[in-house]
């Protein structure tokens, strides 16, 4: 899994998917993907972020966790309580998962956590906008069609 937290005044919001491997190219690719060219990120250590700043496409620094959890504007604590949720969500609500749905819990939790600032009825009204014109089949949500995603 991989997420990414775009931190502003107005609330926070979180784009998580499900990655194939978790290796420098996979996660600069996500971020090339996900984020605005000439952007700061804000990373801990982990090696695969090394090759950020390379070829100047973005503004990158990073906290060691074994020394300090912030640096001034800079660390991870917005990203860590969204994987801290999802773990409490599958733990606590869903008890199991099946790896095939992943993507699913995490727009679920994703969903859950972006429209945290409103209240029940614009949560619904948000998540049956979504909906509109798309089909979910019991062969897809079974994980018996090779593209379990819903069609529009």
């Amino acid at each position: 899994m991989f997420g990414l937290l775009e931190r502003h005044s107005g609330g926070s919001k979180v784009r998580a998917k499900v990655i194939g491997k978790f290796d420098a190219r996979s996660m600069k690719n996500e971020i090339i993907d996900m984020v605005q060219k000439g952007s700061t990120v804000y990373t801990d250590e982990h090696g695969g972020y090394a090759t950020l700043r390379e070829e100047g496409d973005f503004i990158h620094d990073f906290v060691r966790h074994a020394e300090t959890y912030v640096k001034g504007n800079v660390h991870t604590n917005g990203i860590e309580n969204f994987w801290a949720l999802l773990k409490r969500t599958i733990g606590g609500t869903y008890i199991s998962v099946e790896p095939f749905h992943m993507f699913r819990y995490l727009d679920e939790q994703s969903f859950r956590f972006n429209e945290r600032e409103g209240n029940d009825q614009e949560r619904f009204l948000s998540a049956m906008a979504g909906i509109i014109g798309k089909r979910l089949t019991y062969k897809a949500l079974t994980g018996k069609q090779e593209d379990a995603s819903p069609t529009n």
